[in-house]
């Protein structure tokens, strides 16, 4: 299958499914995922991908396994065991640059999305590798994330973002204990009854196929300083500077400052690749070598995505003395 790689884009591949979509990707698998393998990423244009009940049968002949999404930082619709739509985010919001589920122990490998409805404008969603930020970013900052890693804090409101049950799927306190403590997740319930989580992870993984150091994280998409100025002002009003639903810190539990966080994103842009979505595409996604974006955009999108085929932190950690 002819592949092309235009500069600025991400790899592309024509298909013809002859209208049997889950045939053609069944058939394609092996020749698919080695692309993924060479290149990071794959957008698979021409499949016609147009319900969810076909896009779940791609997504499952493409995949390993299927994961849950674990500890969601904005809440998404499930339409099958395994298969989302993309997270609920402000159309006119960027959703900066990250790897899904950089803050969990066990992330997935793989990350499938399939466009049902394109938007009229915008709403790309941007890749990066992930090797090449890495050794684009100042030394000195990259230095100190590897030495301390990074802390994630976490209050689940019930107001904004996901609750607490969306992210850990019960409302039985227990339960999320329970989770917490399996997921290495530092937990404190407060007295209006929200829940405040802290956990600590390293900021560069080595890829589990070749080894490549890659800058693996969300320290700039999920810190305070990626909110647009007027969101942040009001939720440090709301709820305070300690009880915003989400920030980063360093290792240590200094505060990352605004001009860290600017540094990584201004380096990510540098490395975006981008396609404007086309109704019934499909792009593939190697979530530790190839971080992710979406961008604003005008009118209806629709846009399934599948976690999958999961990785254990502990295994691609790099250690350093």
């Amino acid at each position: 299958m002819p592949l092309s790689t235009p500069a600025g884009r991400p790899p592309r591949l024509a298909a013809d499914p002859a209208g049997d979509p889950e045939a053609w990707a069944a058939a394609h698998r092996d020749e698919l995922r080695a692309a993924v393998a060479e290149h990071g990423c794959l957008l698979v244009r021409g499949l016609g991908l147009a319900d969810p009940a076909t896009t779940a049968a791609v997504f499952r002949r493409l995949a390993d396994t299927l994961m849950p999404d674990r500890e969601p930082f904005a809440p998404r619709r499930s339409y099958a065991d395994g298969v989302y739509s993309s997270s609920k985010w402000p159309p006119n919001q960027q959703m900066c640059m990250h790897h899904e589920t950089s803050y969990g122990v066990e992330f997935p490998g793989l990350l499938l999305f399939a466009c049902l409805e394109a938007p009229a404008s915008g709403g790309a969603t941007g890749v990066a590798d992930a090797a090449a930020v890495l050794e684009a970013l100042p030394a000195g900052l990259t230095d100190r994330f590897e030495r301390e890693g990074w802390i994630l804090t976490r209050t689940y409101h019930d107001e904004i973002g996901a609750s607490f049950a969306e992210a850990f799927g019960t409302e039985d306190r227990a339960v999320v204990e329970r989770c917490c403590r399996d997921r290495s997740i530092d937990f404190a319930w407060q007295p209006d009854g929200s829940l405040r989580t802290r956990q600590h992870r390293p900021a560069v993984l080595r890829h589990p196929a070749d080894g490549r150091r890659c800058w693996f994280n969300q320290i700039a998409f999920l810190s305070e300083w990626t909110m647009e100025p007027e969101v942040r002002a009001f939720l440090v009003e709301e709820y305070g500077p300690d009880g915003l639903p989400f920030t980063t810190r360093h290792g240590n539990g200094d505060p990352i400052d605004e001009d860290v966080v600017a540094t990584i994103n201004e380096v990510y842009e540098k490395h975006t690749a981008r396609e404007p979505w086309r109704s019934g595409d499909l792009l593939l996604v190697d979530n530790i070598r190839t971080a992710h974006s979406r961008e604003p955009f005008d009118g209806p999108r629709e846009v399934l995505a599948a976690l999958a085929d999961p990785v254990r932190r502990a295994d691609r950690e790099v250690r350093t003395a």
